[in-house]
């Protein structure tokens, strides 16, 4: 019963509180570049100005991913950046299952020089529109 107390006595510290977790988490994904939808992300691979990394686990992978996609699991990218270095003349759209790895591996990327997009959705959204996948 202290904590709503508590919160009902301090709301205004913690609205502040609220919205600057908001920013933080906004701020955070903005880091690991803009996101691009499915249709912006298509117009990208066939003007040959974009790669996708795909880094999803290899068994969800090898289930079904876009044409030409890169693999590479979210948890080795930091170990094998070499491996995209002669991609660096592109931009570099990270894609994963939802969403929740993208904004880590293309901060890593950006930091490291890359032009770095997310594939707004992930690859679940990419399913959604019924874009063709190959295995």
């Amino acid at each position: 019963m202290d904590f709503f107390v508590f919160i009902s006595e301090q709301w205004l510290l913690v609205s502040v509180l609220l919205i600057l977790i908001y920013l933080f988490a906004l701020n955070e994904r903005r880091a690991g570049g803009k996101a691009v939808s499915a249709n912006e992300l298509t117009r990208l691979l066939n003007a040959d100005k974009a790669v996708l990394l795909d880094v999803r686990e290899r068994k969800e992978f090898e289930a079904g991913h876009v044409t030409g996609a890169v693999h590479l699991p979210h948890q080795k990218v930091a170990g094998s950046v070499a491996q995209l270095e002669k991609y660096r003349d592109k931009s570099i759209v990270v894609a994963d299952k939802m969403g929740q790895h993208a904004g880590a591996v293309g901060k890593l990327l950006r930091n490291q020089g890359f032009e770095v997009y997310r594939l707004s959705g992930g690859m679940m959204e990419w399913q959604n529109q019924n874009l063709p996948l190959v295995k």
